[in-house]
């Protein structure tokens, strides 16, 4: 397995899409190879610097959150290997440990978001109106404080480079239909509530994260993309939490800290990363890794 992946280039399958982390590449007309580089994104910009073994251990914390989940809702995985694949060497190191075969499903156009505390951009919008992705809420709320309830705030899915966008559960239903939207919003709510209870004993607190969703060929509402991984969740120390004050973190929000730092206008290209900050990224998410999966 390479140490570092930025990006992934095979001559032997054909490339489907590059997100702000996934190289995707077509294996047959059911399946697809999806690669997790050491690629980093924040504020919707990709990083220059690599994080190492990132991608690595994103796949590692989503298979398991598959398999943990597997009773709750179907997901994307096969039972296909790079074994499978008639790939060359090259392109078998760039994949190995950091990949996965799964089905080709159609991706529903919502990012699932769900929100059990209160930090980031729910907590700028609760400042000056008291509600979440217009969701009112008690004015008694702290910064990084419990919310009274689990909330599910969807948003929109953007290109690469763009950003996603809020929107509520009535646009959802116009974009998915009633019936779908409700099934998405109640299995996310109950993915996020089951998870939290688990990382909780293992002493972490999973503030928010989002989930995305196909659907098969028999209309079967799936599990797919990554799972409550630092990159798509907040990730806090259980220990030393503390309601009104910005928690510390297992997550990229450390990059983020960082980079408001600079004077950078979080438009690509983004800055290189120091290498201190690099190993501590790659400390928490390895961290974050080793307290969910016990090892």
């Amino acid at each position: 397995m390479t140490d570092s992946v930025h990006h992934t280039n095979f001559d032997s399958l054909e490339i489907l899409h590059r997100g702000k982390v996934r190289d995707i590449y077509r294996v047959d007309d059911e399946h697809m190879l999806v690669i997790a580089t050491d690629r980093i994104s924040a504020f919707d910009v990709i990083m220059p610097t690599p994080i190492p073994q990132k991608g690595a251990l994103l796949t590692e914390v989503s298979a398991f959150w598959f398999q943990f989940f597997a009773k709750q809702v179907p997901n994307q995985l096969s039972d296909m290997s790079l074994d499978d694949l008639n790939l060359t060497t090259d392109e078998y190191e760039q994949a190995a440990g950091r990949s996965m075969i799964v089905k080709r499903l159609k991706a529903l156009p919502i990012e699932a978001i769900v929100r059990g505390y209160l930090i980031g951009s729910g907590w700028k919008e609760y400042e000056t109106s008291h509600s979440v992705c217009g969701i009112s809420l008690p004015a008694d709320i702290p910064l990084a404080g419990k919310l009274p309830n689990t909330l599910f705030t969807p948003s929109t899915k953007a290109a690469v480079g763009e950003h996603d966008e809020n929107i509520s559960f009535a646009e959802t239903v116009k974009l998915l239909g009633e019936d779908l939207a409700t099934q998405v919003r109640d299995i996310s709510i109950t993915l996020y509530q089951t998870a939290a209870d688990y990382a909780l004993e293992k002493g972490i607190i999973i503030a928010d994260t989002k989930f995305e969703f196909g659907i098969d060929k028999d209309g079967q509402l799936t599990l797919i993309d990554e799972v409550l991984t630092p990159d798509s969740s907040r990730f806090w120390p259980a220990v030393g939490y503390q309601p009104g004050q910005n928690p510390s973190s297992f997550d990229k929000q450390y990059i983020r800290d960082y980079l408001e730092t600079l004077d950078w206008n979080k438009t690509a290209p983004g800055p290189e990363l120091p290498q201190e900050i690099v190993e501590n990224t790659q400390a928490k998410y390895e961290e974050a890794a080793a307290r969910l999966l016990a090892y």
